[in-house]
């Protein structure tokens, strides 16, 4: 029997789709992987491992496109592939930020009086890979993006040595499986291999001006975070930070720039305890 046009353009559309090439972490980013896992814990007390609650001061600052610094609170709850992260001060207008995964869905709070979302908590939104492949909060989370690289089945590839502020760190491009706009990438401590900072960088083209004169003039919005890990201490025979500083720039096409950081302390750390399962569920 002759197959028609249509049947030999879906035999060859089958047959390219089993030659693409899967999503693979090339052999340098795989071992600096390992021995950061090791930096963590041993093999038995990650294996073991279930949930883990983090408590701790938090101190919010606006740094560009503003001023001040009020403090507050934070608490990084996670369970399985599961997170629920706060980080509360109190001001009228703005209450702070709340994001929750249940592992597959996520969740952002609209923090500011009027029940909407800060810059950060709309663009989080947008973005929720960050949330759903265990990035937010690194090895804080119990679901961390690296402890378990077969099931995120992300593109790993070592990046080489960065300077950063100074400081030599060793990196990793981070490509999840489902595809992203977001530029990711992973830095560890060339001595340790402890994870220290990872930074997310985004862009947007500009829209259109009032006028036909203008709108060449638009700039894209330039989106970045960036998650910095220090003051390693052990405990429960895990070896985590105990200091998270988070940033997010917005820089509009405008011109106008707004930087805002979260600086946690963490003061109780505790392991593999009962979660209320509504810590976790979608609102």
């Amino acid at each position: 029997m002759r197959k028609s046009n249509q049947d030999i353009v879906i035999s060859i559309f089958v047959l390219l789709s089993f030659c693409r090439p899967a999503l693979a972490v090339d052999a340098k980013a795989r071992e600096l992987v390992a021995k950061h896992l090791q930096s963590l814990g041993t093999s038995d007390a990650r294996s073991t491992l279930k949930s883990r609650v983090i408590e701790g001061s938090a101190t919010y600052r606006v740094l560009v496109g503003g001023s001040g610094a009020i403090d507050g609170r934070a608490v990084f709850a996670s369970e399985g592939q599961k997170l629920n992260l706060i980080l509360k001060i109190n001001t009228v207008e703005y209450r702070g930020e709340q994001f929750i995964s249940d592992g597959n869905k996520t969740f952002t709070a609209g923090t500011y009086s009027d029940k909407s979302r800060s810059e950060f908590g709309g663009f989080l939104r947008g973005e929720d890979i960050i949330l759903r492949e265990g990035l937010l909060g690194g090895a804080w989370s119990t679901g961390w993006a690296l402890s378990d690289t077969a099931v995120r089945n992300a593109n790993l590839k070592y990046a080489g040595r960065k300077n950063v502020d100074g400081r030599e760190l060793e990196a990793i491009a981070y490509q999840p499986k489902k595809s992203t706009d977001l530029e990711i990438t992973l830095f560890f401590d060339p001595e340790t291999s402890q994870h220290v900072m990872t930074t997310y960088k985004a862009s947007m083209q500009a829209g259109i001006a009032a006028t036909d004169v203008d709108t060449p003039r638009l700039q894209p919005t330039r989106y970045r975070i960036e998650e910095r890990f220090s003051e390693f201490q052990t405990a429960d025979a895990f070896t985590l930070p105990s200091r998270y500083d988070l940033r997010f720039t917005e820089e509009l096409g405008s011109g106008f720039t707004k930087t805002v950081e979260w600086e946690v302390k963490a003061n109780k750390i505790l392991t593999n305890v009962t979660l209320d399962p509504r810590n976790f569920e979608i609102k």
